[in-house]
């Protein structure tokens, strides 16, 4: 005649088998939330560097932003990859008028000049850096 199992070598069988999964999981959407941002590039408008329908990895922890530094941005209610041409301080040529990017915001340009929307077309040409999401892995 066997031993019925115990109620609580049950639950503990059930918290070691679930407990590791279920962490793992968790640890995961913690990481895609606020360590890393996975993307994709719709259009053409960072070829050649990014390929149309790439996808893209970037971090969302990241200390000061340099020039040529390639980001993920919230323009408009929309993301975009963008690469940064301007930091605070610098001076910028837009049509014909210089201006010097404010602080706290950045100058961004697509690395395709004739299929992409920037800083240079936008009517508010400076992104916050609050709207800077993520720096991408992406070569400089």
């Amino acid at each position: 005649m066997t031993k019925a199992k115990k109620p609580r070598t049950i639950i503990r069988r059930l918290i070691r088998n679930w407990a590791v999964p279920v962490g793992c999981g968790l640890l995961f959407l913690f990481m895609l939330r606020f360590v890393f941002f996975f993307g994709y590039v719709p259009s053409d408008s960072m070829e050649p560097t990014l390929k149309t329908g790439s996808f893209i990895l970037g971090t969302r922890m990241f200390g000061e932003l340099q020039h040529g530094d390639i980001v993920v941005l919230e323009h408009e209610n929309r993301l975009l990859v963008k690469r940064i041409a301007g930091v605070p301080g610098d001076v910028v040529i837009i049509g014909a008028t210089n201006r010097i990017v404010p602080d706290g915001c950045y100058f961004v340009l697509g690395d395709n000049a004739e299929q992409s929307s920037d800083s240079r077309t936008w009517e508010e040409p400076f992104v916050r850096a609050n709207k800077i999401l993520a720096l991408t892995f992406a070569a400089r």
